[in-house]
């Protein structure tokens, strides 16, 4: 073990496949509401959603929505793109999303590897922005709960990263220092800046090569890189 005892991941689009598993609820969603009926092709219907949810997202991060109103106009200002102002409809597309979404089970190559060679050696928890009731049913879904200590979301919080209070709330529950501490995550700005806030190194997951001008106290490509520099 090097200078750290416990390293924190975030979820969504580090450990758990978010793009292939998004994906797959909304097909199953788009078949179950019969949407081709409204003229609505697949492919757009998935490109506009996560368009407009990865806006509704930043909003949330923001503060500007709150989860109920995120949830309630996701789906609805999907439909109006399509000239289908429904918004009944939309409430019940969004429910049927978060019924089907979190049991999706792909997980991000090599998460499960790299968790079983990092388990033995440290502490290792979870800090994500996202649903409290969604998160744990993906954790324990795709069959990697039981890796983690500490688990801890926005809702718990009360707050969202990047804000210190959510990982100061995380490093108390771990019982442990951001001198101690490592911050694994996809998001400059949640993840890395959120944890440089409190003082707590940092790997960039960057499996896509994006450009960037930050300056991550690591930067990886595959999560089993995590063997060699930590």
């Amino acid at each position: 073990m090097g200078k750290y005892s416990d390293i924190f991941f975030d979820l969504d689009r580090t450990l758990w496949d978010f793009e292939t598993n998004s994906r797959k609820a909304l097909e199953q969603i788009f078949r179950d509401f019969k949407l081709e009926e409204y003229s609505i092709e697949l492919a757009e219907f998935v490109e506009v959603y996560q368009r407009i949810n990865e806006q509704y997202w930043k909003y949330y991060r923001l503060g500007s929505v709150s989860k109920k109103e995120l949830r309630r106009l996701r789906f609805t200002k999907t439909l109006e793109h399509f000239g289908l102002r429904d918004s009944v409809l939309g409430e019940k597309l969004d429910g049927a999303y978060l019924d089907v979404s979190p049991y999706q089970t792909v997980l991000l190559p090599e998460t499960k590897t790299t968790l079983d060679y990092l388990a033995g050696k440290y502490k290792l928890h979870i800090i994500t922005n996202g649903f409290e009731e969604v998160q744990h049913i993906k954790l324990s879904k795709s069959g990697i709960q039981p890796y983690f200590d500490v688990i801890v979301t926005s809702e718990k919080a009360m707050a969202r990263k990047p804000d210190s209070l959510v990982f100061n709330l995380a490093m108390e529950l771990a019982k442990t220092r951001a001198m101690d501490s490592i911050m694994v995550g996809d998001d400059l700005q949640t993840d890395i800046e959120g944890a440089r806030r409190v003082f707590m190194d940092q790997v960039y997951f960057n499996p896509d090569g994006v450009e960037h001008n930050e300056s991550p106290t690591f930067e990886i490509k595959e999560l089993k890189e995590l063997r060699r520099i930590i």
